[in-house]
């Protein structure tokens, strides 16, 4: 969401000491707070459900002093993965620990590391007149990443499964989508299924305010969870920023590249990014690939390893064994060299094909080298799966000379950045929108097609 977030002014609560909120959250900031919901100020008096710096997710009721705070023990800071969160506030509850209750995935926490309940039938921020947030503190703090099937039910205390269940097929836990729940007075349900679309899904009419910016509707869900790129994969040589829930990638000095979150190690797969001319440098000094190495995560280029594939833009060559980390060196897979591609606001795409082991790449729709991953003509050898360092391969891409470079890539979720894709281009099985024209056999990288491909 970035700096985008929503926000509606509450009237008389069903319930001021009673209420759940339930919300679908995939992390892209790892660092800093990162708040999903708030209620009130951000210093004086709240109620607010927020990840902090370590990926402790924090409960606090404060209206007057701290009267009541859950902190988890627990460190969430995977970016790959769609975290369920359900919060309970039930002041007026007989029990002390059953007052202010967090769920994580359908199984309530247990272990926490602040683990103070409020007294008897304290007020919580469920006030006339007060403001809930999604995706911000008042001071201008954002959630980062993306956010599905958020519930505010006014009045009530419902537990995790009154939202989410296991899947019978994959075992995971995923979202009801029309859970059998009662709102009350300031509840709502924000469902984020369309991003122009604001309205509340509860019924009770408590639609919302868009601030900041604007809602990006993905494909990515809890119930199929889309490759993104890989925040977590640090390296001191150079510095990465990550934005529009993990889709783009920007670094800034050193070579060391970055990887996809999802590895694959049989199928089709295929990806585009979008290398934008106005939010990079360097002459095109910019490498697409594939990566399966241990060695890579050094200050080494894209290709370095015989397990690593990295195309380098400028000047056409696919580089593998770059042990010289030189822009020609190494086991060079090219026969054509492009070069003189100066105008790097264009659009990419990689082909991975593991089961016959190649890969192409693409440029604006035409396939590099008169290549036709659809036929299996053409393209680049690349080592099997089977032996690389990893045993699997994930996507990649890196800079050389250490310049500054913005990557925007699709898994299929449909844009690069916000800006759409501009095509209703599926694969095979109708999950991934693309830009252009998916390869016959080729899939987008999600849960529903590693289910049954990879």
């Amino acid at each position: 969401m970035a700096t985008t977030y929503l926000t509606r002014t509450l009237g008389t609560p069903t319930d001021n000491l009673k209420w759940t909120f339930s919300a679908w959250i995939k992390r892209s900031a790892i660092t800093g707070d990162n708040p999903v919901m708030s209620i009130g100020g951000d210093t004086s008096a709240y109620t607010r459900i927020n990840f902090n710096g370590n990926g402790q997710i924090e409960f606090d009721n404060k209206p007057s002093g701290f009267e009541g705070r859950k902190m988890t023990s627990g460190y969430h800071r995977d970016p790959a993965a769609w975290y369920h969160v359900v919060v309970i506030y039930d002041s007026a509850n007989a029990t002390p620990g059953d007052r202010m209750i967090i769920y994580i995935n359908g199984s309530r926490v247990t272990a926490f590391g602040t683990d103070a309940d409020p007294d008897a039938s304290t007020a919580s921020g469920n006030t006339s007149g007060q403001t809930v947030r999604l995706g911000i503190l008042d001071t201008g703090t954002y959630f980062s990443g993306a956010m599905a099937h958020a519930h505010f039910c006014d009045g009530q205390a419902y537990a995790a499964s009154n939202f989410g269940e296991t899947d019978s097929t994959s075992g995971i836990w995923i979202p009801i989508t029309s859970p059998s729940v009662t709102y009350g007075n300031n509840g709502f349900f924000a469902k984020f299924a369309d991003g122009a679309t604001l309205t509340d899904s509860s019924g009770e009419g408590n639609n919302f305010t868009l601030g900041g910016g604007t809602v990006t509707a993905l494909k990515d869900s809890p119930d199929n969870n889309f490759c993104t790129m890989n925040p977590l994969e640090k390296n001191t040589n150079n510095t990465q920023t990550f934005s529009n829930a993990n889709n783009t990638a920007v670094i800034t000095a050193g070579y060391a590249p970055i990887g996809s979150t999802m590895s694959v190690s049989k199928g089709k797969w295929y990806a585009e990014c979008h290398i934008d001319s106005t939010a990079s440098s360097g002459d095109l000094n910019i490498m697409l690939g594939i990566n399966g190495s241990y060695n890579d995560p050094g200050n080494n280029t894209l290709g370095y390893s015989a397990s690593a594939y990295g195309y380098y833009l400028y000047n056409g060559y696919m580089l593998n064994t770059n042990t010289s980390n030189s822009n020609t060196g190494g086991t060079q897979y090219v026969t054509s060299p492009g070069g003189g591609i100066v105008d790097d606001n264009k659009y990419w795409a990689l082909a991975l094909d593991c089961d016959n082991n190649k890969l192409y790449v693409r440029l604006d729709g035409t396939w590099l080298e008169s290549a036709n991953p659809s036929s299996g003509t053409g393209g680049y050898s690349i080592t099997a799966p089977a032996s690389t360092d990893w045993g699997c391969y994930r996507f990649a891409n890196g800079v050389y000379f250490g310049n500054t470079n913005t990557f925007k890539w699709n898994f299929g979720n449909g844009f690069f950045g916000t800006t759409s894709a501009g095509a209703t281009n599926a694969d095979s099985d109708g999950y991934g929108v693309f830009k252009y024209s998916v390869p016959t056999g080729f899939k987008a990288l999600c849960t529903a097609q590693l289910a049954t491909y990879g």
